[in-house]
């Protein structure tokens, strides 16, 4: 008898299922069922693995508001039999195929695009067929599906689609989402995705580019586009990938605001906003010149490449200044040396004076990390100049006054000037918590350079970053009401009730080419005004942007878990830059721990949360899960690492974790849905006990996933329990696809939610 097998290959999301058997097929002949998804594998216990997804490549040009996706596909079939597969693609509703082609067989294959109806029968028959709920995250999803197609016996077939959208948004902001799994297993599927932005022929100029779901690399392709990489270590993110962008309509920084409702925010009329500012780069906007002051440590244990690699790094953006532009050099070990007593201007004479110094360069003595800080902060910089320092050591204080606190306190006191401190540690015998405080209070940046890294690149990235500032000094103010014109520019921000919990406090300093994020809680329905105020090289500005709180969505579920992120970020911080046992209070270890188990945020400090049994990882630690105990573990975890590890590698490790939850320097962050973090041996720790799926976070415990609203309950007996695939079942699943949240029942095993105050057991198979 011959045999054929199908495979139903879902991509974008993507999930590669068999078909359902033909009709022409005899019984005998139908092929038993799996399904794979690029971030989870799912295999029928019956079968073994035939056709898989190898790769995915994701092509998406956007020109105005009108999005391109072209995805290549690729398919293994390591059998010694042909397969016949066919293609079934979740994607964003008001979508239209544009083209499908297979590659080798010409004109060959179609796909058409089903009706939602049609959609939801196919999918709840594979999820009845597969006794696997993974395709229900997609509920809700418009349906791609394509003819049969052959996958050769050892051999790939890549598919390839285009398919178009009209995009949506709020005022001069677009959003583009491509659907992808939010499971938390990698699958091994190879993706690359990347974006292409131009502006309408005679549309708005192109503003702000940010994704909150992945990091993202943009480049300016002229005057009218952007080039968009999603880094590849990104890729491992789950879930969709979202895209935002603002078409700027006049000369001011282009603003937006998303913002998720949240009733246990003001009283229940208030939520989360995040604000996002583009720079742009546009040529005719005014650009603060630059006053930079290169600070290079040439004590002994800088000797060889480092020594080198720093002094390549300084000649190097001395070089990139622009014309006009001022700067200075310091190299110290016991004793301070100075180019010259003040910044001078870059010119040819200047530049060639300075490779000489630079030239003479040689590592030796002990490191007076003090005197040199102050030597560049001492200058009064040219007026209407941006200063900044970039500060570059490998090792501890070891001359001079050496203690950390000091240190810190004669910078806050002697930076008169307002310099923005980039700090650069250069392996792991660093003081972290120093430097990391240094940028942190100034408006600057943190950077560690590992000792596998070269530091003429990890400078040089960083100093390209802050070419061309648009604006210094920024601060948020907020009127109630419509407000078309600017009010009166002030100096500083305002801090209103309005806004509470600002993310970050301090902002940084605007450049051309990134974006600034501001998050933070808003507590009533009052429409708002939102001014962001600093100087833009010529004069005090401002741009605005309506904040209407009615608009806010629970598809923005990404804001206050970024809003978390950087909260946790903010209150380890103070507890590890105070370096005192005594500032481990209780009342900020109970937040953290709260906002933690909330919003489904773990560090190293709270990572115990995730255990498996609901009895915490360290060994002989604490058999139960009160809240107390929870208070008191995670303060001993702080206690040991936040305070006490101030140099090596558990120092840099969390200096480094911090940094990525805080966005630190202006670079926005996004919400990660993958729990990692660097240990105290600088080795990455996957936890894989914890989803956050929407705006809600699942813990493993005792072998089902538990909503965290109900872990003070979760002994307690359901209200009610749904069966796997029964009707019930999938009318929770459309109920909530409806608010975005169907993923939190397309899980692997029994899942328990709260659902409208009422404990809902949903069982699924494991």
């Amino acid at each position: 008898m011959r045999h054929r097998t199908r495979s139903l290959i879902a991509g974008g999301a993507l999930a590669l299922a068999s078909a359902l058997p033909a009709p022409a097929l005899a019984q005998d002949d139908r092929a038993l069922v799996q399904t794979l998804l690029p971030q989870r594998r799912m295999v029928h216990p019956n079968i073994s693995v035939q056709a898989y997804i190898t790769k995915v490549d994701a092509d998406i040009s956007i020109h105005g508001r009108i999005a391109t996706t072209s995805m290549a596909i690729t398919v293994h079939n390591p059998g010694q039999r042909m397969a016949e597969a066919e293609l079934i693609l979740p994607v964003p509703d008001a979508s239209a195929i544009r083209s499908f082609s297979l590659d080798g067989l010409g004109e060959e294959g179609s796909a058409r695009l089903l009706p939602r109806e049609e959609a939801t029968r196919i999918y709840r028959e594979i999820v009845r067929r597969m006794i696997d709920p993974g395709l229900l995250e997609f509920a809700g999803y418009g349906l791609i599906k394509s003819s049969v197609f052959p996958v050769p016996p050892n051999g790939t077939q890549t598919f390839r689609l285009t398919y178009e959208q009209v995009l949506s948004g709020d005022g001069q902001r677009v959003d583009y989402v491509l659907p992808r799994s939010e499971s938390l297993e990698n699958s091994g599927v190879e993706w690359s995705l990347s974006v292409r932005l131009k502006q309408a022929d005679g549309g708005s100029r192109l503003g702000a580019v940010y994704s909150p779901s992945h990091e993202i690399a943009v480049k300016p392709l002229g005057s009218d586009g952007f080039s968009v990489k999603v880094a590849p270590n990104a890729m491992l993110e789950p879930g969709s990938f979202r895209l935002s962008y603002i078409l700027a309509s006049d000369e001011k920084l282009p603003m937006t605001v998303m913002a998720y409702p949240d009733a246990s925010v003001g009283d229940g009329t208030g939520g989360y906003f995040l604000l996002v500012v583009g720079a742009g780069t546009d040529i005719d906007r005014p650009k603060i010149k630059r006053e930079v002051t290169i600070v290079i440590d040439r004590s002994g244990s800088m000797r060889g490449d480092k020594i080198e690699q720093a002094k390549n790094a300084a000649l190097q953006i001395i070089e990139a200044l622009d014309e006009g532009e001022r700067f200075n050099l310091i190299s110290y070990s016991d004793t301070i040396e100075r180019f010259a007593p003040e910044a001078v201007e870059k010119n040819s004479k200047t530049v060639a004076q300075v490779r000489e110094v630079i030239n003479a360069i040689k590592a030796v003595g002990g490191t007076n990390i003090h005197d040199a800080l102050l030597e560049a902060l001492r200058p009064k910089p040219v007026e209407g100049s941006l200063p900044l320092v970039l500060f570059l050591t490998d090792g501890l204080a070891t001359v001079g006054i050496v203690n950390e606190r000091q240190i810190r306190e004669a910078v806050a006191s002697g930076n008169q000037h307002d310099r923005r401190i980039f700090t650069f540690g250069v392996g792991y015998d660093v003081n972290a918590p120093l430097l990391s405080a240094l940028a942190q209070t100034t408006r600057a940046a943190s950077t560690f350079v590992l000792p596998d890294e070269d530091v003429e690149v990890k400078v040089g990235q960083v100093f390209r970053k802050l070419a061309g500032p648009v604006l210094a000094s920024p601060g948020l103010k907020v009127v109630p009401g419509i407000h078309d014109s600017s009010p009166e520019l002030v100096d500083g921000w305002c801090r209103v009730a309005f806004l509470p919990d600002q993310m970050p406090r301090v902002l940084p300093d605007l450049f051309a080419g990134e974006q600034l994020v501001v998050l933070g809680k808003y507590t009533s329905q009052d429409t708002l005004t939102m001014y962001l105020i600093g100087d833009d090289g010529v004069q005090r500005s401002g741009s605005q942007v309506v904040f209407d709180p009615a608009k806010a969505s629970i598809a923005n579920s990404f804001v206050p878990r970024l809003w978390a992120q950087r909260k946790i970020a903010s209150m380890i911080e103070q507890i590890r830059l105070s370096g005192d046992a005594a500032s481990v209070k209780k009342e900020l270890v109970g937040e953290i721990v709260r906002l933690s188990l909330k919003h489904g945020i773990l560090t190293e400090y709270t990572a115990f949360l995730a255990a498996e049994e609901g009895q915490f990882a360290r060994v002989g630690g604490l058999r139960d899960d009160n809240f107390g105990a929870m208070e008191a573990e995670a303060s001993d975890v702080i206690q040991m690492r936040a305070v006490e590890d101030r140099d090596g590698r558990g120092a840099v490790s969390q200096s480094m974790n911090m940094k990525s939850m805080s966005g630190e320097g202006g670079e926005g962050g996004y919400a990660r849905a993958r729990q990692t973090y660097y240990d105290a041996s600088m080795t990455e720790v996957v936890i894989s006990t914890v989803q956050n799926i929407a705006d809600r976070t699942l813990l493993r415990r005792q072998g089902r996933w538990v909503d965290a609203r109900l872990l003070e309950h979760e002994a307690e007996a359901p209200d009610e329990t749904i069966e796997f695939a029964s009707d019930a079942y999938f009318e929770l699943s459309e109920r909530l696809a409806k608010e975005n949240r169907q993923g939190l029942i397309a899980q692997r095993g029994d899942v328990y939610l709260l659902i409208d105050g009422r404990r809902v057991l949903v069982k699924n198979p494991s």
